[in-house]
């Protein structure tokens, strides 16, 4: 009995790791504010690049730091592109504020990608006077962009090896900051090898199940 256990365990394991199947959670609420929503923010995405330990060299926070916050604003840029498009497309009951106007806003409230997570999705929505937020985690092996995936190969001998992606994206309640939507997503190799890459596959499966989407007539 316990053997089978063990056996049905590594098997939903597996099919998880190659299925890369989503997990969708959306709150009993969501569908009562969501006639209330008009104007959607899309935040820049929380990075975090964990790259590999080498014995005798010491990891530079800055550089990490720094590619963490240039991938969190092009997956932001890539993903509101993205639902532009769909949005002129009639596929939407909401619209989506620009994102220029979205990060002048919060760097004229001193809120900067470093302190934004300290900051109530409520208190975001409320300095960028939008009925939600929309945003997203990200959790990579290995930095996205060619500059910094260049200068991790040559730190840590870290060549071509696969990318193993862990992604969500969330929306909040812009009245109170409660959660009310949220999509978890996993991928690993060439699809997470840049922002764009990872933008696109994110996106379009989220696009399938997104909760903003017009009713067909």
């Amino acid at each position: 009995m316990k053997t089978s256990s063990i056996v049905v365990c590594t098997l939903a394991i597996s099919t998880f790791l190659v299925a890369c199947g989503p997990t969708i959670w959306v709150s009993p609420k969501f569908n009562s504010v969501k006639s209330k929503h008009k104007k959607v923010a899309i935040l820049p995405f929380d990075v975090t690049i964990s790259v590999p330990q080498k014995k005798g060299v010491t990891v530079d926070a800055k550089q990490i730091a720094a590619e963490e916050e240039k991938t969190g604003f092009s997956v932001q840029d890539y993903a509101h592109s993205y639902l532009l498009q769909k949005l002129s497309k009639g596929k939407y009951t909401v619209d989506f504020q620009d994102v220029d106007k979205t990060n002048s806003l919060l760097s004229k409230s001193g809120v900067s990608y470093a302190t934004m997570r300290e900051k109530g999705k409520d208190e975001l929505a409320k300095i960028l006077g939008v009925d939600a937020v929309l945003g997203g985690k990200i959790k990579t092996s290995k930095p996205m962009s060619e500059g910094g995936a260049i200068a991790v190969a040559v730190l840590f001998g870290v060549g071509t090896s696969t990318n193993n992606v862990t992604a969500n994206v969330t929306i909040h309640n812009g009245a109170d900051g409660e959660l009310l939507w949220k999509y978890d997503y996993q991928t690993s190799g060439s699809i997470g090898s840049n922002p764009e890459s990872l933008s696109k596959a994110l996106m379009n499966n989220v696009a399938a199940k997104f909760p903003y989407k017009a009713t067909k007539k």
